[in-house]
């Protein structure tokens, strides 16, 4: 499952957004450091079924919107210094390792100063936000790095050393993968020999690392109440920005809850069905405001685009019936699973299990049921019939 975490400064609205994304009971409240130790739950990414291109549909998605899950993990805030321990900092950043993107939650209203505290709306500039995440990131990369560097260098002296698999062995452990570190290595010039190493070549590498293993996306949050011109100079930075009201998503999921709207995370509208009162009246018209100005409540859009954008990742589908598209007990379209853009069939298949990617034999694509070649890159949304020898 991929991982999605939650980052930025105290009182940004990360608990807000946890809770709205999942709907688990998060303590939510206007004061720095509302969580403490990391919640852990499970979203979804939002995306078409093919069973729209069916005669029924499948029972597994929403009338034709699948929701495929994905972790989500909001820890604590950051405060300046945290990868020199202050605040929550280093349990904040250890709790990171594993994430695969980071929504760097922003309170585009500055209405909360540096440490998270109240201020008036307006006071405090958002795009002292915008590359903070990225900063503490990177500074706690590099501490990890100089501090294992004199293994590093007692390795050196043996005849058979290596650098790229004394770096890849350190760093495979922070959350990067074998072909990450390789990849960084390849775009950096460096000394072969560790001793010859200054502090600007291991920051180097921390910043080339955090950066394939942490891309982020900024969550412009309080976008209800952000001046304009501040959600403007955020979307005038290098980053992936996406305006949003976690406040509005959190209540029209409840409203949803309740049978009060229509309503299906990352629509761009909502329908009332349910008697509310004059003052619920208003505070769902303020909602629908803001998401007819911004396409949505920003929430599963700052998911979506993490998910299907900055990862680049598809979805297919596995199935055991390539002309019903069920599995062994004709249920349809059970299960759903996100790949890196480029995947094969085999890839899917050892998605599934590893002893069905390792009996592998040969995919039929259910949608032609033609038989596919195993260097097949799949598209999104391709359901796929896998014929292997533990099946």
């Amino acid at each position: 499952m991929l991982s999605i975490a939650l980052a930025g400064k105290p009182n940004a609205g990360k608990s807000t957004f946890y809770k709205a994304a999942t709907q688990a009971d998060v303590d939510v409240g206007n004061y720095p450091f509302t969580t403490i130790d990391p919640n852990r739950g499970v979203t979804h990414a939002r995306t078409r079924c093919p069973c729209l291109d069916r005669d029924e549909r499948c029972g597994n998605c929403e009338d034709g919107t699948r929701y495929v899950p994905v972790e989500l993990l909001d820890v604590a805030g950051l405060v300046p210094g945290a990868h020199e321990g202050r605040g929550l900092g280093n349990q904040f950043l250890d709790a990171l390792t594993n994430a695969d993107v980071i929504l760097n939650v922003v309170d585009a209203s500055g209405g909360t100063n540096e440490e998270g505290e109240p201020v008036e709306v307006g006071t405090y500039d958002p795009l002292e936000e915008v590359d903070f995440v990225e900063e503490e990131l990177e500074q706690w990369l590099t501490g990890i790095i100089d501090r294992n560097w004199e293994s590093v260098e007692r390795k050196s002296r043996s005849p058979d050393f290596d650098i790229d698999d004394a770096l890849t062995e350190m760093l495979t452990g922070f959350g990067a993968t074998e072909y990450d570190v390789a990849a960084s290595l390849r775009s950096l010039e460096y000394p072969s020999d560790p001793m010859q190493w200054e502090d600007e070549d291991r920051e180097r590498l921390a910043r080339d690392i955090r950066a394939r293993t942490k891309p982020i996306v900024l969550v412009a949050n309080k976008a209800d109440v952000a001046p304009e011109e501040n959600l403007d100079r955020l979307r005038e930075t290098d980053k992936p920005v996406v305006p949003t009201t976690a406040d509005g998503e959190l209540a029209l999921r409840k409203a949803a809850e309740a049978g009060v709207v229509e309503y299906l995370p990352g629509d761009e509208e909502f329908e009332i069905v349910g008697d509310i009162s004059d003052a619920q009246a208003e505070g769902l018209e303020k909602i629908r405001d803001v998401m007819t100005e911004y396409d949505g409540t920003g929430v599963q859009q700052s998911i979506n685009r993490a998910v299907y954008d900055v990862l680049d990742v598809l979805t297919a589908y596995p199935v055991q019936n390539e002309t019903k598209w069920t599995d062994g007990t004709g249920e349809m379209l059970p299960d759903a699973f996100l790949l890196p853009q480029g995947s094969t069939p085999k890839d899917l298949a050892y998605a599934v299990h590893s002893d069905i990617g390792e009996g592998y034999l040969h995919a039929v694509d259910a949608r032609s049921n033609r038989r596919i070649a195993e260097d097949y890159e799949l598209d999104e949304g391709d359901v796929i019939k896998i014929v292997s020898t533990a099946s």
